[in-house]
C-alpha cells in the first residue's frame, strides 16, 4: 500500500473542513494537488472516502470515518516519532478542539494558553460548534476533542467531567421578580420565556419547567445566547441560563439581574468528550490533564 503521510494530512484536513477548498487553503497548497491526492487513497483503498453533496461541500462515508480516524492515529504516531530527541518529544503534533459556541469565548483562550505553555509542541487548532454539529464532527473525526455541556451527545461518547453549575435566571432591570432573593421557576412561568434555538438547548430549558408539571410560554428563540440576554435586558422577558458572564450587563450595555433558582434542579455539566471508537493522541491526552487542571484553579460563573 503505497500512501504517503502528506496523503493522510490532505485525508484529515478534507475531513476537518468538510471541503477540499479550504483545506487547500488552510494547507497552502494547490485544491488539484488536495483532489488528485483524495482520489489515489481512494483507489488505494478501492472504496469512496467522501460524498459530495451539491451545495454543501463534502461528507465522509461510513468507511471514510473509519479511514479518517486511522489516519489520525498515524500521523499522531509519525508527529512523536519526529519528535524524539527533542525536549517536547512526549507531546507533539496536531490537536483539534471544537468548542460550543457558548462555552468558547469563556474558556478556549485561556485553556489553549495554559496548554501552550504546557505542550508548546502542539499545534493547536479551535473551532465553535452548535451542540448539533459537535457530536458530528467528532464522529467524522473531523475533530479530536469537544468542549460543552453534557446535552446531546451518543453514549459511546466519552465525559470527562471539568465543572458543574446550576442554573439561574435572567432578568430585566425593574422586573417584578427582581427583588427576590430567590425565584422560582412557578414565578417564572407567568412571563413569556426566551429560549436559543438549538433544539437540545431550548428543549432541556423546557424540561426544566415541565419536571414540575410547568407548560411556559416560548415566546421567542435566539440565535445566539448573547441575543437572548439582549432580549431579556430590553424586557422582552424572562431566561434560565446556566452560563454566566462577567458583568450582568448585555452587549447594548443594559443590566440583567441574575437570581438563584428555589428549585432543587439537576446541575449542569461542563465536559470534554470524545469518540471512545477513535484512538486518543498524546496532545489530547496532556489537553484534558491541563483542563482539569485549569478548571480545579479557577472560580467558574461565580456570582
Amino acid at each position: 500500500m503505497n500512501l504517503t503521510l502528506a496523503q493522510l494530512r490532505y485525508l484529515v484536513a478534507v475531513a476537518r473542513h468538510g471541503s477540499v477548498t479550504a483545506a487547500a487553503r488552510t494547507l497552502n497548497v494547490s485544491q488539484p494537488s488536495i483532489s488528485v491526492a483524495i482520489d489515489n487513497v481512494e483507489k488505494t483503498f478501492g472504496q469512496k472516502l467522501f460524498v459530495r453533496q451539491r451545495g454543501s461541500g463534502i461528507s465522509l462515508t461510513s468507511f471514510g470515518r473509519v479511514a479518517v480516524a486511522k489516519a489520525k492515529q498515524v500521523l499522531a504516531e509519525a508527529d512523536e516519532l519526529a519528535g524524539l530527541g527533542s525536549r517536547d518529544a512526549a507531546v507533539a503534533g496536531e490537536l483539534v478542539l471544537g468548542c460550543f459556541e457558548d462555552l468558547a469565548p469563556y474558556f478556549a483562550p485561556a485553556l489553549i494558553r495554559a496548554f501552550s505553555e504546557r505542550c508548546p509542541g502542539v499545534e493547536i487548532v479551535v473551532g465553535d460548534e452548535t451542540l448539533e454539529t459537535l457530536g458530528r464532527r467528532l464522529s467524522d473525526g473531523a475533530i479530536d476533542l469537544g468542549l460543552t455541556y453534557d446535552l446531546g451527545l451518543p453514549t459511546h461518547f466519552a465525559r470527562v467531567l471539568l465543572h458543574e453549575l446550576r442554573p439561574h435566571a435572567l432578568l430585566p432591570a425593574g422586573h417584578a421578580l427582581a427583588d427576590r432573593p430567590a425565584v422560582s421557576l412557578a414565578d417564572m412561568a407567568a412571563y413569556p420565556l426566551i429560549t436559543t434555538d438549538q433544539p437540545h438547548s431550548w428543549q432541556h430549558m423546557l424540561d426544566l419547567f415541565r419536571s414540575r408539571g410547568l407548560s411556559p410560554v416560548a415566546d421567542s428563540r435566539t440565535s445566539s445566547f448573547e441575543l437572548q440576554r439582549s432580549m431579556v435586558a430590553n424586557g422582552f422577558g424572562v431566561a434560565v441560563s446556566y452560563t454566566r458572564p462577567h458583568g450582568d450587563r448585555s452587549y447594548d450595555g443594559l443590566p440583567l439581574i441574575c437570581k438563584p433558582l428555589s428549585d432543587r434542579l439537576p446541575m449542569q455539566r461542563i465536559i470534554l468528550t470524545h469518540d471512545t471508537r477513535q484512538r486518543l493522541s498524546n496532545a489530547a491526552l496532556a489537553f484534558i490533564d491541563v483542563a482539569k487542571d485549569w478548571f480545579s484553579a479557577h472560580d467558574v460563573f461565580t456570582a
